[in-house]
């Protein structure tokens, strides 16, 4: 589990909700940029054991989601 305060359990508790976190929100929260998360989902939330569901409203931003 990531450590308490931490970006990373930020972003896992941003993923958890039910509507999930966009794309720009998980940005901003991180401070990178969109390559730097995609790096962080495809290594640290795998290693986790994290599966990290991606969808795209219709007319609406991409937007990331884990079952809890």
């Amino acid at each position: 589990a990531p450590r308490q305060g931490s970006k990373t359990a930020q972003v896992v508790a941003m993923l958890q909700r039910k509507g999930g976190a966009t794309l720009s929100e998980i940005m901003k929260t991180m401070g990178r940029q969109k390559h730097t998360f995609r790096g962080f989902m495809a290594g640290a939330m795998k290693k986790a054991g994290h599966a990290v569901e991606s969808f795209k409203p219709d007319g609406g931003e991409r937007t990331y989601r884990i079952d809890k």
